[in-house]
């Protein structure tokens, strides 16, 4: 008798706790549940992002680890939040929180470089859209004489060239023909360089960054220009002459 009636308790006792697994609150969580945090590499390059994933659940909050891979600075922006301008290698963290289901735009803020590309839709709650193909030509062209020729002088000067956004100062703009050398320093926040058209280009440097080049001249006018995509377009362009 006694051996029934332990059964019995037994067997009640697992009703109890099998109705309890059932109906409890908060039972295991199912894959992309609301509230959860979502970790997302986006790599930003020469014009376009890659995202390690392009959907999330309503209510997720969102680590974005942005990348810049290219060779010019670049940002990102979504949902009213943005990164600092990131220089070539190197990457920051957005936290953001999508609390509306929707279809929500990112794109990078720097002049020129959402239209060539850098541009995108995250989906919350819906699917995420397939993405597009740019095909964008960049390439900035502009029509520029040829560089001045004839004789050289004996002249060796220094000319310093400070770069901003969007801007170059040098230290003088009418220098003797001959041999010079120029010393050019990245003072902005974004990568830039020096160019004389049809003598010289200067590699891009990034910020606080410089280098040092010695080019020969002859007697003329000369133009200089900052060949990143679009910042010729900004202002990054000058004059300088060359006496005999």
């Amino acid at each position: 008798m006694r051996r029934a009636v332990s059964l019995f308790v037994l067997g009640m006792l697992a009703l109890v706790g099998t109705a309890a697994g059932i109906y409890a609150p908060g039972g295991d969580a199912s894959p992309g549940k609301a509230n959860a945090t979502v970790k997302i590499t986006v790599r930003a390059s020469e014009f376009k992002f890659v995202l390690s994933r392009r959907t999330v659940p309503v209510g997720s909050t969102v680590i974005f680890t942005v990348i810049n891979t290219g060779k010019i600075s670049h940002d990102f922006k979504i949902a009213g939040k943005k990164t600092k301008t990131l220089q070539p290698k190197q990457k920051t963290t957005l936290k953001v929180v999508f609390k509306k289901k929707g279809k929500i735009a990112y794109t990078c803020t720097l002049l020129g470089h959402a239209k060539a590309g850098m541009k995108g839709v995250f989906a919350v709650g819906v699917a995420a859209p397939k993405p597009t193909t740019t095909t964008t030509t960049t390439t900035t062209t502009t029509t520029q004489p040829p560089p001045p020729t004839g004789p050289i002088g004996n002249a060796q000067t220094t000319v310093q060239v400070n770069m901003f956004e969007y801007r170059f100062e040098m230290s003088q703009s009418t220098i003797p023909s001959g041999q010079v050398t120029f010393v050019i320093t990245n003072r902005g926040q974004e990568v830039h360089n020096f160019a004389i058209a049809g003598s010289r280009s200067g590699a891009l440097i990034g910020p606080g960054a410089s280098e040092t080049w010695t080019v020969a001249l002859p007697a003329g006018t000369y133009n200089t220009v900052c060949e990143v995509p679009f910042h010729a377009e900004r202002g990054m362009v000058g004059t300088f002459t060359v006496t005999p």
